[in-house]
């Protein structure tokens, strides 16, 4: 069976982790056909350093070209929903970054109003993918990092029930200038950081219910708070270290979320976070608790007194210095699963069958994150699935 022909569309960061984790998969399996960027010096720069063969900058041209079976769209999030329509249209199975799609408007508009708009998005996009017939894979790593991965096997070994799951990912703040405004981003730190630890608790729910009764657990409500911590009065002046640029996005956010058989998820996602990059999820099992700590791990630590002793070598994301003791992460990429997720979803195809993380997580992620939007600003609990 030949390699399938791969086309990533987008050439900044997202584009390099997934570039850089298809390498155990090309030659067999994948192979990078296409890439696409604003520009074709971005394209031609992404292209020479990952060794593809054909570059654009219309994306539309990308998803109809004949050696492009699967479109891997790692482009800011505003265009995600418009590329995997076309990508499915097209006959192309779509691998989508998180998140799936949301609202891109004025941060004035009425939250229910961009509640609608999210999930009119993520519709159109699961609509394309089932007219067409083709595989929706969702990008979303927490649910392929090895920590997580070892949290499920230890709660099937337990034979327990999960009564609550804690979740965050939260660091100092994005240095994209596309996060910084709601009309490209489709929200702040909830949104853009938060569909991680969202994704992660949804999907553990999800899988235990197949697991236990055949059928997913689904979220049915939601409480939350944000704000802009960083733009309150009694800071301005002061000196402070954080690099977030939000404009008229939350920079912190809090969401409890209610599933259908009672259990509760706590989700914390900030741009205020000092220190790195902080990636864990909690379970609390009826016999038993599980800490999944992806990001900092304690598999190698090191101390240097004077940031410069380290030189040019890698310690872990969004650190704001390397002196002190550090974590260095030695397989940062593996640790968050992105090798395993490209995996699968290569397999996913190939066999057609559902990935691991797919089009119903994708969905109720944008849901989820939507109607905590709508809670945080009416202050109120927001039911699932009714208007």
């Amino acid at each position: 069976m030949r390699p399938l022909g791969v086309g990533i569309v987008g050439a900044g960061f997202a584009a390099e982790l997934h570039a850089v984790n298809y390498r155990p998969l090309r030659g067999a399996r994948a192979e990078l056909a296409a890439v696409c960027a604003r520009t074709r010096a971005g394209a031609e720069a992404f292209a020479a350093r990952h060794g593809i063969p054909r570059v654009f900058t219309d994306y539309r041209a990308l998803v109809e070209a004949p050696d492009v079976e699967v479109v891997d769209i790692c482009s800011t999030t505003d265009t995600h929903h418009e590329i995997a329509i076309a990508a499915a249209r097209a006959g192309r199975h779509v691998i989508v970054e998180k998140p799936l799609t949301g609202a891109f408007c004025e941060a004035t508009e009425p939250r229910e109003a961009m509640r609608a708009r999210a999930l009119a998005n993520a519709d159109a996009v699961l609509d394309a993918v089932a007219r067409a017939g083709v595989t929706l894979c969702y990008a979303e790593d927490f649910v392929y990092a090895p920590p997580v991965a070892k949290l499920r096997r230890l709660v099937e070994a337990s034979g327990g029930a999960i009564l609550e799951l804690r979740a965050e990912e939260s660091h100092s703040g994005s240095h994209a200038a596309y996060a910084a405004r709601w009309r490209t981003s489709g929200g702040g730190s909830l949104l853009r950081m938060g569909s991680h630890p969202v994704g992660a608790v949804l999907h553990l729910k999800h899988w235990e219910g197949q697991r236990r009764r055949g059928r997913p657990i689904r979220a049915r409500a939601v409480t939350a708070e944000v704000a802009s911590l960083t733009r309150l009065p009694s800071i301005v002046g002061l000196r402070r270290y954080l690099s977030t640029r939000a404009e008229d996005v939350e920079d912190w956010a809090v969401a409890v979320v209610t599933f259908e058989d009672g259990t509760l998820a706590t989700v914390h996602a900030t741009d205020v976070t000092l220190g790195g990059v902080r990636n864990v999820v909690s379970a609390y099992l009826t016999n038993g608790v599980v800490h999944a700590n992806i990001t900092p791990n304690t598999t190698l630590a090191a101390y240097a007194p004077d940031a410069a002793v380290w030189g040019d070598e890698y310690i872990s994301e969004k650190v704001e210095t390397k002196a002190g003791w550090q974590f260095p992460s030695p397989e940062e990429d593996w640790m968050r699963g992105y090798p395993q997720e490209l995996e699968d979803f290569v397999g996913a195809v190939r066999e057609r069958r559902e990935p691991l993380a797919g089009a119903l997580l994708a969905r109720e992620v944008v849901e989820v994150i939507y109607a905590a939007y709508v809670s945080a600003a009416t202050g109120r609990r927001v039911e699932l699935g009714r208007p």
